[in-house]
């Protein structure tokens, strides 16, 4: 039986599948292991992971900071 899917990996389909996000799986297995604890740390961390400044495009800083803060639930 496979082992159950974690709250990050629910939200990186989700960035990917909402907000066109494509990590690569390194990338997505580091996510995993910063965590979810520091909302904006981890949301710059997924711009960092996409090779993008999150300064550049405010906007979608603000829409990956709130799909991160749902599922941490801040």
């Amino acid at each position: 039986m496979a082992a159950a899917r974690t709250k990050i990996e629910w939200l990186l389909d989700d960035l990917c599948g909402n907000l066109g996000f494509s990590l690569p799986v390194r990338e997505r297995e580091r996510l995993e292991r910063i965590g979810l604890d520091d909302v904006d740390a981890f949301t710059d961390a997924v711009f960092a992971a996409e090779g993008l400044d999150p300064d550049n495009d405010k906007a979608l800083r603000e829409q990956v900071r709130a799909l991160v803060a749902k599922y941490v639930g801040a």
